[in-house]
């Protein structure tokens, strides 16, 4: 018998020319990784160019294909189409979110329209629906296994939901709206990545930086420096800049300063103002909403996800916000203590709420910030999440310090298999830079599937964050947030890594919504556990393995302030719930509608959402519109998941960790919570993630 080989294919292989274009000429990277050292900005639009005409090509190779529409000839034919333009695309924004430049977004602001449209002219498509549904209406006759008839169903669902049932007039007017909305999207990330980057706070008097570490003074030292200003210390409203600061700083006033930056963004009516953006998108989500049948944009977003309907939602965010909020209360009457020994007569105010919550800290679980960071070294970090999943899938990282990168801080890694079977490839991308955008997350650069020969097409999977970047004279050191944001991302590569789907439209990280999260914060865990930590947590100057003493307080402490965590968090759900569950936008006002928001959920003054309404990319940019909430309900999902390994006593247990692997493998291959309950053998309980943030007693 014959054996498939594994390859690792990108879709850049698809043209062999003259043209210099590395889009468009063979690629003869081993693994197919986009050739990024040799993509400059002015290859992308004629790659597009290409890449909409192949695609445009494919789908009238479907539709006027005269033979009778099939399972292969319809619905695999259009898994399989677009291979260039996802490419494009997949490198294109990929170093845009990550690496941008005016260059790279006047280019977005071009091809995001002509995408919509081409989606939209796909999904549309009266012929290819007609073939579509023909298949579908046949599916009990097809004798098609669980996958097929998964992709098939799914296909299905997408054209419904996008608009193929609309008359010729609603389907024009969905384009309309569509184009509209790829644009607002974009504006709006542009609108915070500019005035983030815009905003500049400087320090002449050292005396000024009272309780800042010294990490951080050197941080924002060489950040002035390189601004020009060596007379100075340069802050701006980014987590990795003014967190330090809220934590440590006895300048109140500057905290004040960097906070109310940060929560302003988007908001100052200049050129950056994203209020007017808000109103628009609203008003046009909600026109799609019930163009396609919908009371409101909630209702439509939620219908394809595992709550399903905006009541699941709401019910389940008020389940958890009336613990969060009493816990929450309970904290800031500790802290308006500790204020009033400092500043009598002093209310509490939210740019207090760090710096004494860090003392509280310190005075009630001799935790100094500071003290751990030493411990948790970038490169450590990483390196104890690689052997997080060796130990539970056997997986292994292997640098490839040759591989074509799109900026220096880039880098590599080979995943292989137990049996040195390739996996896929990783990139890790962990260092601020001004043309990129807050935050961290995961994408796609290849997607995993099997083509038409049988060949197993491994993915390509990007790793990014914004962590405090090496000084002149200390390594990248990392506070326990940190730390779990990397083993959440970690989380998503592992997901995307070792999916096993026939088909692109299935495979991976490609289920739904309030499903995603679950992978990723099920990998937070680990970061906390006493016998991960001794793995990854070793003094970046003596080598010295972190004391029992200190992961016995951190695990003592990990309870500590989970009010506000969980406050901060569940009040940008709810937000996000009230702006998609609107019926009206006439007489809209964002900043009154965010305050009626807060309000309605009796949001104590102490705290700021987590996401104003004007910086909440989330929902306003990256497509999680109705959907901040899957952090939570995922939250749910990882605890319980989690505890059945800790059930066992062996949070590495060999059966439990591959029943786990078999769900991560087959993406969306099956309805999210089939595959959990496979692998669970029940649904999962809410009591877990409870108890994990002492919200309840155990």
């Amino acid at each position: 018998m014959k054996t498939k080989l594994l390859i690792l294919t990108c879709t850049t292989m698809l043209i062999a020319c003259t043209n210099t274009n590395p889009f468009l000429t063979e690629n003869t990277n081993p693994y197919g990784v986009p050739a990024f050292d040799k993509i400059k900005p002015e290859h992308y639009m004629p790659a597009f160019e290409k890449a909409l005409a192949e695609s445009e090509k494919e789908i009238a190779a479907i539709t006027d294909n005269t033979e009778t529409p099939t399972f292969d000839n319809t619905i695999v034919a259009l898994d399989r189409s677009g291979e260039l333009l996802d490419a494009v695309s997949a490198a294109f924004f990929n170093v845009l979110e990550a690496d941008g430049n005016r260059q790279l977004e006047d280019i977005a602001e071009q091809i995001s329209p002509r995408l919509s449209q081409h989606s939209d002219r796909i999904m549309l498509s009266d012929k290819l629906f007609d073939r579509i549904r023909t298949v579908y209406e046949q599916r009990d006759q097809l004798n098609l296994n669980n996958e097929q008839m998964r992709l098939l169903t799914e296909t299905y669902k997408s054209f419904v939901r996008s608009g193929a049932l609309l008359n010729e007039a609603d389907k024009q007017r969905l384009m309309q709206i569509n184009e509209q909305l790829s644009v607002l999207s974009l504006k709006f990330g542009q609108n915070v990545q500019n005035e983030t980057n815009n905003c500049e706070i400087f320090i002449t008097d050292e005396q000024e930086l009272s309780g800042l570490p010294e990490s951080a003074k050197q941080a924002a030292k060489e950040l002035a420096e390189q601004a020009g200003r060596p007379d100075a210390w340069k802050f701006y409203p980014t987590r990795t800049s003014f967190v330090p600061v809220l934590q440590y700083a006895d300048n109140r006033e500057l905290r004040k300063t960097l906070l109310m930056a940060y929560t302003t963004r988007g908001n100052h009516d200049n050129e950056y103002d994203n209020k007017q953006i808000i109103k628009q998108t609203m008003h046009l989500r909600l026109e799609k909403a019930q163009l396609l049948g919908y009371q409101n944009p909630a209702d439509y977003q939620l219908d394809d996800c595992m709550a399903h309907d905006s009541k699941t939602v709401d019910a389940f965010l008020e389940s958890v916000w009336k613990p969060s909020l009493a816990k929450a209360t309970q904290e800031a009457a500790a802290l308006q203590q500790l204020l009033e020994a400092d500043l009598p007569g002093e209310t509490l105010q939210p740019w207090d709420w760090w710096y004494y919550a860090e003392k509280l800290r310190k005075r009630d679980y001799d935790i100094d910030e500071q003290q751990l960071k030493p411990y948790f070294e970038l490169n450590a970090v990483r390196n104890g999440a690689f052997e997080v999943a060796h130990r539970l899938y056997g997986l292994q990282f292997e640098p490839l310090n040759d591989m074509p990168v799109y900026n220096k801080d880039v880098e590599v890694f080979r995943v292989t298999d137990a049996n040195n079977q390739l996996i896929g490839i990783l990139y890790t991308d962990y260092f601020p830079r001004a043309g990129k955008r807050p935050g961290a997350w995961m994408e796609n650069i290849c997607s995993q599937y099997v083509d038409a020969a049988g060949v197993d097409h491994r993915p390509v999977i990007i790793n990014v964050g914004n962590f405090t970047k090496p000084t002149a004279t200390e390594p990248s050191l990392l506070s326990m947030d940190d730390v779990e944001t990397l083993f959440h991302e970690f989380g998503h590569a592992i997901h995307g890594l070792l999916s096993k789907a026939t088909y692109k439209t299935l495979s991976g990280t490609n289920v739904p919504r309030d499903f995603v999260e679950m992978p990723s914060q099920f990998m937070e865990n680990y970061c906390y556990e006493p016998e991960v930590m001794r793995l990854y947590a070793k003094h970046y100057q003596t080598g010295e393995v972190i004391p029992d003493a200190l992961i016995e307080k951190i695990n003592n402490a990990s309870k500590f302030n989970q009010g506000f965590v969980e406050t901060e968090l569940l009040s940008a759900s709810i937000l996000d719930m009230d702006y998609h569950e609107i019926t009206d936008t006439a007489d809209f006002d964002v900043n009154a509608f965010e305050q009626a928001s807060m309000q309605k959920m009796q949001m104590i003054p102490q705290i700021i959402v987590r996401y104003r309404s004007t910086f909440f990319n989330h929902i306003f940019m990256t497509g999680y519109e109705a959907g901040y909430y899957s952090y939570t309900w995922s939250a749910v999902l990882d605890s319980d998941a989690f505890y059945a390994f800790k059930e066992t006593g062996d949070i590495f247990n060999p059966e439990v960790a591959a029943r786990f692997r078999h769900l991560l493998e087959q993406g969306g291959t099956k309805d999210a919570q089939e595959l959990y309950n496979e692998f669970r053998g029940r649904q999962a309980d809410p009591k877990y993630l409870l108890i994990k943030k002492g919200l309840i007693e155990e």
